[in-house]
């Protein structure tokens, strides 16, 4: 049969979701071609084991010693509480721009915009965060020596490549995605399996030690150490960002989300423990007579293995960048097809053949392009707001499912938490709450001033200000965009207008 004649059955299905988006409030305008591995992959590529552990190893180790390693599984944890309690909000409300939507339909819009616009933010400097450093690894593969603009110029470039990509439409996001899980596959369980069984020059049970990391006060260390992970594992909430897009949405994004959290785990911590196992001095690690642990074991696989491995970075990095992009694009598009910020109808306005929004993905591309141009002492400061905003974000979603469930609300998605849903959001709001302390106690700060050593309470702050502000003077409202909405009779359910 076809591509142009489908079953039946899939036209039952494709009717079913249409009529879940229009009890939601929403005509079908996007394309709905992912199924249950595209949106698995452009969530995993998002999360990026690959990046966060290339990233963050020599921070890890020589915060905490070999025992950071136990950061992994305590983190991993609390982001389960987190996904589980996103899983059932996106099971019952599929909509595209997860976050903000989430927050809408279980509070009410002012909400959601604060919330929303926390996200966006976060996800805006996240997307020139994963793209700024591409040049460290691009550079040593390709010859040449990064220098500030050839980094900057590396990083306006990959972002402009992830924007065409992304305009091009939701099947060619797909296809670099399901590559990049190739690329994330190889590059952290290929080669931590690698350096398990022919690079090891440690034993196992140093995971159990700290190498003198902590000088006597390893709590402090540890929590500090725990940054590697709390860094790493977020990007499984995109896979409901994307959820117009997604067939039988309801059944398959808590499932996608499961899948990139556990596949992202397992790839973290095989790589981790193979790069701590092949450290040959752990002590001058700890010490500091060696600053560049990745580095010294990437090297010692030769000419060969070491731009083999920059290779695979630098796809693992763009990779990325194409996923947060995407999920940032749906936010906008969102937030601007219920006409809640400046420029709705440009931002909306959605591509004839690709049916995607041009107005939004520009925006994820100018402004963190824009990012990548200030001076890097500021591009460093900027970007450490991306982790905190982002958990930010996540916790008005948890606090929502809180407040919705105060007020009688009662999950009705294909995925529901039933009589652990209390105790779940409320593990998860505590999880959060003590990460975002974690995140700013602990953050390395990049100067000696007040506002260095509290930089991320207080980028928190001003984002926070800046919302507010907004939503004062220029008062949003909610109002969906004609051609957007759905048609009266099909709406089944209201959106509060709180």
């Amino acid at each position: 049969m076809s591509a142009s004649s489908p079953t039946p059955s899939s036209v039952s299905q494709a009717e079913t979701d249409d009529a879940q988006l229009a009890a939601l409030g929403y005509r079908p305008r996007l394309t709905r071609a992912l199924g249950l591995w595209s949106n698995f992959a452009v969530g995993f590529t998002y999360l990026s084991p690959l990046v966060g552990v290339y990233s963050l190893f020599d921070y890890g180790l020589a915060t905490g010693g070999p025992a950071f390693f136990w950061t992994i599984p305590v983190v991993m944890l609390g982001q389960l509480l987190v996904l589980l309690t996103f899983a059932e909000v996106a099971s019952q409300y599929p909509i595209a721009g997860g976050v903000y939507q989430w927050a809408k339909h279980l509070v009410g819009p002012r909400y959601a915009w604060l919330s929303g616009w926390m996200y966006t933010w976060a996800l805006l400097v996240t997307i020139a965060s994963v793209a700024f450093p591409i040049a460290n690894f691009a550079g040593p593969l390709l010859g040449y020596q990064p220098t500030r603009w050839n980094t900057v110029a590396t990083a306006v470039a990959v972002i402009l490549f992830c924007a065409v990509v992304n305009l091009l439409g939701v099947r060619r996001l797909a296809v670099v995605a399901q590559f990049g899980v190739l690329v994330e596959v190889v590059g952290t369980l290929g080669l931590g399996g690698w350096l398990l069984l022919f690079h090891r020059h440690q034993s196992i049970s140093v995971v159990l030690h700290t190498q003198g990391a902590g000088a006597g006060h390893y709590t402090g260390a540890f929590l500090a150490a725990a940054l590697f992970s709390v860094w790493i594992f977020y990007g499984f909430e995109a896979c409901g960002d994307i959820a117009e897009e997604v067939q039988d949405p309801s059944r398959k994004i808590p499932r996608a989300m499961r899948m990139t959290l556990g596949v992202g785990g397992l790839a973290t911590v095989v790589l981790t423990l193979g790069l701590i196992l092949a450290v040959p001095d752990l002590a001058q690690v700890i010490s500091g007579q060696v600053a560049d642990p990745l580095g010294l074991v990437v090297g010692s696989l030769g000419t060969v293995g070491t731009k083999f491995v920059l290779a695979l970075i630098v796809l693992g990095f763009v990779s990325c960048t194409l996923a947060i992009q995407a999920a940032a694009t749906r936010l906008v598009y969102s937030f601007a097809r219920d006409g809640m910020i400046v420029g709705s109808r440009r931002l909306s306005n959605l591509h004839p053949t690709f049916h995607m929004p041009p107005g939004a993905i520009a925006v994820t591309a100018i402004i963190p392009a824009a990012i990548a141009f200030l001076p890097s002492a500021t591009v460093s400061r900027v970007i450490t707001f991306a982790v905190v905003g982002i958990y930010t974000g996540f916790q008005s979603v948890v606090l929502a499912s809180l407040i919705g469930r105060s007020r009688g609300w009662r999950p009705a998605g294909a995925f529901t938490l039933g009589r652990w849903g209390w105790a779940v959001n409320l593990g998860a709001l505590a999880y959060g709450i003590t990460a975002m302390i974690v995140l700013a106690i602990k953050t390395p700060p990049y100067g000696t001033s007040f506002f260095d050593r509290w930089l991320v309470p207080i980028s928190v702050g001003i984002i926070a200000l800046a919302g507010v502000l907004y939503l004062v003077l220029l008062r949003p409202r909610l109002r969906i965009r004609e051609g957007f909405e759905a048609a009266a009779a099909d709406t089944a359910q209201k959106t509060p207008t709180a």
